[in-house]
């Protein structure tokens, strides 16, 4: 290859690169996203993971069952962490499922349905693969279900949070409304994730694991969602998302002559 024909061809994927730089950040985080994921999996086992949970839930909680921080404090992370649960979540899906139909968004509502109920079969399929023990009761300040890793409560939140932020960023032209929509969404993942330690419901490691599932998760399906976008620019068959009309413009007075 010449340098004139390699030249070309950097140019051609440096352009392929910018418009489709959402499809490759996506393609990055589902990779780095089971990677970590692995990478976790395997040190839960040894003791330096151990010791490393062991650290970060006696650092939330210097005397067990009383987090860190005033009391107020802990009454927050319980309202925070129920943002995570599947009742919260459920009643939350159904919402924005309706919303989305209203708007004739069948192919986003769709893949809301698959992303929440995938998750919760990831979830707990993991857990019953890895079976590890939650940290000790005594540290618990919630009530706690089946197996610790990885926290459903961190998976579910990334997959529904996240998925629901990105439809909405499709809403917002301006560049700053997407980043908003996506940072509150990633803020909530994250907190949720937090208040499961805090709240010695789960290892650290647990909602890492949790994180990297379900942003990988969450990713997967918006990659669905964009190749058959990709698909319908070319064709109008098969399930999609209709395009609304645009608003009606308001009527406007007559124009009085000799005013």
């Amino acid at each position: 290859m010449t340098s004139q024909q390699t030249l070309t061809f950097l140019r051609r994927m440096l352009r392929i690169a910018r418009t489709e730089i959402a499809a490759v950040t996506a393609l990055f985080v589902i990779a780095l996203g089971v990677m970590t994921f692995i990478e976790v999996a395997e040190d839960v086992t040894e003791a330096d993971g151990q010791a490393f949970d062991q650290a970060v839930l006696t650092w939330m909680q210097p005397v067990a069952g009383e987090p860190r921080g005033p009391w107020w404090l802990k009454e927050a992370a319980a309202d925070l962490t129920s943002l995570g649960g599947i009742s919260v979540l459920g009643l939350f899906a159904l919402i924005a499922i309706a919303f989305l139909l209203i708007q004739r968004k069948r192919l986003s509502a769709l893949l809301l349905v698959l992303g929440l109920a995938g998750g919760v079969v990831l979830s707990e399929g993991l857990k019953a693969l890895f079976e590890r023990q939650r940290p000790p009761a005594a540290f618990q300040a919630v009530e706690t279900l089946n197996a610790s890793f990885p926290s459903g409560h961190a998976l579910l939140a990334a997959v529904f949070y996240l998925s629901l932020g990105v439809m909405l960023t499709r809403a917002f032209p301006r560049a700053h409304l997407k980043a908003f929509v996506l940072g509150a969404a990633l803020l909530i993942a994250l907190l949720i994730g937090v208040t499961r330690v805090y709240l010695g419901a789960h290892w650290a490691s647990d909602v890492l694991a949790g994180w990297c599932a379900g942003a990988a998760w969450a990713m997967a399906l918006w990659l669905v969602a964009y190749a058959v976008d990709r698909r319908q620019a070319v064709s109008a068959a098969g399930l999609h998302d209709d395009a609304l009309p645009p608003e009606p413009e308001p009527d406007t007075p007559p124009v009085v002559i000799g005013e």
